[in-house]
């Protein structure tokens, strides 16, 4: 399967709000405050965009006393997010969105294989009231950005822009122990530095290729860094550390807004 959009959703997209259609319906996954924000920021929200990509993972094994990243699996996992988010990309263009707000990047296990993972990503398109395209990414496609209405918000009256959803991805083996070393640390307070420094270097590995994707964008920086980790169900020893956040740029001056907005104190009740 290529970056076509399957014929059932080329239908859901036809009957979708816009300027050529106005009694269209919208559609988004914003809540109410994230829906008046992105409209208050001058956007409006035209549909869902949804990106889908079933990959199956290879195998790939580890040295059992080495540390070392498992390229194989590394290459899949950033290979498999690559053509979800490019299949939800492709489905914000066919809509005329000039960006997408909220992306949602999931990875689900499916029952049918134990190698077999599915990829989401889904997020709201959006497009400027004005149809300036100024907001366009560096290759004049939607740009993406899984920063909530609230901070797309923040973001735009603070006097920059969302470029692109940047990425970087590190599967990792981490190095077994010898019983040997085993028991001589056995009772005792002390540093693993085997193990911290291979979580170390995994994790480094994938932030210092989210900053190449950035600087791929011509973004200025990157705002809303979350770093996650997780095994997959593979075998022990084995760790995937993801980093993804969105790319930014200074708005053009002529959109750009008149004054930075100040900051609000917020404080959660949820605690």
């Amino acid at each position: 399967m290529t970056n076509e959009i399957p014929p059932h959703a080329r239908d859901r997209l036809r009957g979708l709000r816009s300027s050529a259609h106005s009694t269209g319906v919208f559609t988004s996954d914003f809540s109410v405050n994230e829906f008046l924000l992105v409209r208050k920021a001058g956007f409006e929200p035209i549909g869902l965009c949804v990106g889908s990509c079933v990959y199956h993972v290879g195998v790939q094994y580890g040295s059992w006393s080495r540390n070392q990243e498992l390229d194989v699996l590394s290459k899949a996992m950033y290979h498999a997010r690559e053509l979800a988010m490019a299949r939800m990309r492709a489905e914000a263009t066919a809509m005329g969105a000039d960006g997408i707000v909220g992306v949602k990047l999931t990875i689900k296990r499916l029952e049918w294989d134990q190698q077999l993972l599915e990829f989401i990503a889904i997020g709201t398109g959006v497009v400027h009231g004005d149809g300036h395209r100024g907001f366009r990414a560096h290759d004049g496609g939607p740009f993406t950005s899984d920063l909530s209405g609230q901070d797309f918000w923040s973001l735009l009256h603070a006097g920059y822009r969302p470029v692109e959803m940047v990425m970087g991805v590190c599967v990792y083996h981490v190095a077994h122990r010898g019983a040997l070393a085993g028991l001589m640390t056995t009772g005792r307070n002390v540093e693993l530095e085997n193990f911290t420094g291979a979580l170390y270097e995994a994790r480094e590995i994938a932030i210092e290729r989210m900053q190449q994707e950035a600087a791929t964008a011509r973004a200025e920086g990157v705002v809303g860094v979350e770093i996650s980790e997780d095994s997959h169900v593979w075998q022990t020893h084995v760790i995937e550390f993801f980093a993804i956040g969105t790319a930014v740029l200074p708005l053009d001056q002529e959109i750009a807004p008149e004054r930075i907005a100040d900051p609000i104190m917020v404080l959660s009740v949820n605690d």
